[in-house]
């Protein structure tokens, strides 16, 4: 194949990943509920199934959750769990605009949640760390309208216009929306915290090259530094949240604020810091490890990288 005919191939797979977003955000949303929970959990099982790149990937991620050397009838079990999990964590997105304030409040059951609100009262920052767990959608929609609107940022994805419909997404539901590369995201972050607003960030899997190794399911993992580094910043309170499902409801812990270490020079500090993320996140994914949504390499063995 020619590279023009590769560009081709290439704008022609974009124009489609957009329909399909798009299509999701205008059909999907309008569908009868009860008939697009039965599609989305038939798209679940077949996608489970095909067997992909994602899904064997999962498992592998899965076994290391569960203790395992190889995949195994109980790891298959699971992973087909997390696939309905998952593929219910779009649905909800794409309805998520059609969601009025009672249901997104109601529905939401949450503990721990005062130590949130008793920073924020203060005038104090929060940086709020999660794992790929639950519904963070939703649980970002809660906090605003508990009178919170907070700012998070968001992987740039392609096509562009995939990206802009995400961006439009969260801004629609009262959330300020960053690109997560560059000097520019972190800063603007750090404004907000010192102002004592709120930041959200998604921190289980390393996007950039600053990532820190922690020890997760006793191998090394590797995690971003930022929720840290901006802790150590500006003073904000780093409080973990860990994220599940409970039958037609969505629920949260919201667990001890991460302290910064006394002693020791900033990038240990920042190791130290995410290594305690990294505990609470186990503990939060041992118990609901069906609403991990991880289909991406997290481990440094599965990046074939070498230890940092």
């Amino acid at each position: 194949m020619t590279q023009p005919d590769r560009d081709r191939a290439s704008s022609l797979r974009d124009e489609v990943t957009d329909a399909v977003y798009a299509m999701g955000w205008t059909i999907v949303r309008k569908m009868p509920e009860g008939a697009a929970r039965l599609a989305f959990t038939a798209l679940a099982d077949r996608t489970w199934h095909r067997y992909g790149g994602g899904v064997r990937q999962l498992e592998r991620n899965l076994c290391r959750v569960l203790g395992k050397d190889a995949v195994d009838d109980e790891v298959r079990v699971l992973s087909k769990r997390v696939l309905r999990s998952y593929f219910r964590y779009w649905l909800e997105v794409f309805r998520l605009p059609e969601y009025d304030r009672e249901r997104i409040l109601g529905r939401m059951r949450v503990t721990g949640d005062k130590k949130i609100f008793a920073n924020l009262d203060a005038g104090r920052g929060v940086i709020l760390a999660l794992p790929h767990m639950g519904n963070y959608e939703h649980a970002g929609a809660w906090l605003v309208h508990r009178g919170h609107p907070f700012t998070t940022v968001a992987e740039r994805l392609e096509p562009a216009s995939l990206f802009d419909r995400f961006v439009e997404f969260r801004e629609g539901l009262g959330m300020e929306v960053l690109p997560h590369k560059g000097a520019a995201a972190f800063g603007r972050m750090a404004q907000r915290l010192r102002a004592g607003r709120p930041v959200c960030l998604v921190v289980d899997r390393d996007l950039t090259d600053t990532g820190v190794d922690v020890e997760f399911f006793g191998a090394t993992a590797r995690m971003p530094a930022v929720a840290a580094a901006l802790a150590i910043q500006t003073g904000a309170a780093l409080i973990p949240v860990t994220l599940w499902y409970e039958g037609e409801y969505w629920a949260a812990r919201v667990h001890e604020e991460i302290q910064i270490p006394g002693a020791g020079v900033r990038q240990e500090r920042i190791r130290a810091m995410t290594q305690e993320l990294a505990r609470v996140f186990e503990e939060g994914i041992s118990a609901h490890p069906e609403d991990w949504h991880m289909l991406q390499k997290v481990w440094v063995e599965d990046l074939g990288e070498a230890p940092r």
